[in-house]
């Protein structure tokens, strides 16, 4: 499937073909049962298959428009929604939507959320009221994902990385993870975290401060904070993350999870 995948990349006139059109099609079904994933953990390291990321695009141009409508309900999009919860033990809470192509697997709750083509959500996890997990975001088992929280998406450029969330980590009400950034297992973020590329995470629990980007460290207890940086026309506080501590590893996951909130007085 790959080289019939990235042969349509190289050459958008054979999407017309029907052996390219039913390769595409194939990929999207084998991500939307969790058969393949756009990004996977290989010996710590997480790897992003670009060919699958391509297939995703390319799914965009062999859809037609067409109306979907459930109950009362009306949409016009190329995207089918995920069908047949039930089955795949997924509990899903009006108003929640999950594109085709995304996986969830069992034991996820959906509150009224939005989940995006290529996305990947683990067993266990709580995807909160007016959550959002974008395309080809990796979440892990038992996270939880607060309240109106965005996890961005990518498709393009091919390059970039998704979103990750690994396993047991606590997102916070509000928060914005983008970019590629990577949470680590078993992390706390409080509320109104933002989370970017080039955002600073500033590690504050020891004697000296260490910077980081990108990737918060597994069990981190982060909050959001500032910092003063000068410009033409004055200083001012630009914001960052603060790691503030860690979660105990030692511990239960939701015990520790309520120390480190306790602890740390985290609002979430």
């Amino acid at each position: 499937m790959k080289k019939i995948i990235e042969k349509a990349w190289e050459n958008r006139s054979l999407l017309k073909e029907k052996d390219i059109i039913n390769t595409i099609r194939e990929v999207i079904k084998q991500l939307d049962n969790g058969e393949i994933r756009i990004a996977e953990k290989v010996n710590e390291n997480w790897i992003v298959n670009e060919w699958i990321k391509k297939a995703v695009v390319l799914y965009f141009p062999i859809q037609k428009m067409e109306t979907i409508e459930f109950g009362p309900l009306e949409f016009h999009d190329k995207i089918p929604l995920k069908r047949d919860f039930a089955s795949k033990e997924i509990r899903v809470v009006p108003h929640a939507i999950a594109r085709y192509g995304s996986f969830i697997n069992k034991g996820v709750i959906l509150m009224p959320s939005y989940v995006n083509i290529g996305a990947y959500v683990d067993s266990g996890t709580m995807v909160d009221t007016w959550a959002t997990v974008g395309s080809c975001a990796q979440i892990g088992r038992d996270v939880h994902l607060s309240g109106g929280v965005g996890i961005g998406g990518v498709l393009e450029p091919l390059q970039a990385s998704p979103v990750i969330v690994e396993d047991n980590a606590f997102i916070g009400s509000r928060c914005i993870i983008v970019e590629g950034v990577r949470i680590g297992k078993e992390a706390v973020l409080g509320a109104n975290v933002v989370l970017t590329a080039s955002t600073k995470i500033i590690n504050v629990s020891g004697e000296k401060s260490e910077e980081l980007k990108g990737f918060v460290p597994p069990r981190s207890v982060v909050i959001p904070g500032t910092f003063n940086k000068k410009f033409k026309a004055g200083n001012y506080q630009v914001p960052c993350a603060l790691i503030i501590g860690q979660r105990k590893e030692s511990t239960d996951k939701k015990t520790s999870l309520n120390n480190a909130l306790r602890d740390y007085n985290v609002s979430v």
